[in-house]
C-alpha cells in the first residue's frame, strides 16, 4: 500500500504554551495531550490522533536558518474547505499580526503566515474541479494578489464540495454519492468525501469514514469516476 498523506507535522517551539495559544486561536486547534515540554493538537474535524506536535527547547533558542543559511522546512500547509473560512482565518491571523502574505496561485487561494517563533505555515482553500478550466490550469504557474471578496464572488463562499439538488426534496452530495432531506444542512456523510477519495482513491471499493462524524461511507458504486 502506497503513502497515503501527510499525518501530522512536529515543531520545535521555544515556548510550548505560547504555541499553543496562538495555534489554538488563530486555527482553532485543540490539545489532546500534553506533557511538560510538549503538547499535541489536533484539528476542527480531524480525525488524525493529532496534527501538530510541539515541543519546548527554551526562550534561549535561536530563531530558524531554513532557506537563509541552512537547509529545511519552508513551511507547512493546512487546507480549509471554505471561502468564508479562509476569509475568517485572514482576519483573525491579521488581528494578531501574524499573516504575511496572500496569494492566488489559480487552483489554490493561499494565505502565509508566522508563529511566535516565526516558524511559516500556509493556509488554503482549492478550488473544486468542476471549476478548474483550461484558463485557470495555464495561470497555475502565475502567482497574483489574493482578493477573497472577490473570489468569493466568482466561485462562492460555501464548500470546496458544493451539493446539487436532484428534485423538489433531494439533495445529492457530488462526492459520498448518497442524498439527504433539503431540512438537513448536510447529508450525514458528506463531511468525509474528501477522506474517501484520498485514502481510498476514487474508485475505491471499500468504505471509508466521515472525517466529522465518524459515520461509515459506502463504497462508491462500480465505474463511477467522480
Amino acid at each position: 500500500m502506497p503513502v497515503q498523506r501527510l499525518n501530522h507535522a512536529v515543531l520545535y517551539v521555544r515556548e510550548v504554551e505560547r504555541s499553543v495559544a496562538f495555534y489554538s486561536d488563530a486555527l482553532g486547534f485543540r490539545v489532546v495531550m500534553a506533557m511538560p515540554g510538549a503538547a499535541f493538537l489536533q484539528a476542527e474535524g480531524s480525525t488524525n490522533d493529532h496534527d501538530l506536535g510541539l515541543f519546548q527547547v527554551g526562550a534561549g533558542a535561536g530563531a530558524s536558518q531554513a532557506g537563509r543559511a541552512t537547509v529545511g522546512l519552508y513551511h507547512l500547509a493546512w487546507e480549509v474547505d471554505t471561502l468564508d473560512e479562509l476569509e475568517r482565518i485572514q482576519q483573525r491571523l491579521a488581528e494578531r499580526g501574524a499573516l504575511v502574505g496572500a496569494s492566488d496561485h489559480a487552483t489554490t487561494k493561499a494565505l502565509y503566515a508566522k508563529d511566535p517563533d516565526g516558524l511559516e505555515f500556509e493556509v488554503s482553500w482549492l478550488l473544486p474541479a468542476d471549476l478548474i478550466t483550461e484558463d485557470v490550469t495555464a495561470r497555475k504557474a502565475t502567482i497574483g494578489r489574493l482578493d477573497i471578496a472577490a473570489e468569493k464572488g466568482r466561485s462562492g463562499g460555501g464548500a470546496r464540495w458544493p451539493a446539487r439538488r436532484l428534485a423538489v426534496g433531494t439533495v445529492e452530495c457530488q462526492e459520498a454519492e448518497v442524498s439527504w432531506p433539503p431540512t438537513t444542512t448536510a447529508c450525514s456523510v458528506c463531511a468525509g468525501r474528501r477522506r474517501a477519495t484520498r485514502s481510498s482513491g476514487r474508485t475505491a471499493s471499500s468504505p471509508g469514514t466521515c472525517i466529522r462524524t465518524s459515520t461509515r461511507i459506502p463504497p462508491r458504486r462500480s465505474g463511477s469516476s467522480r
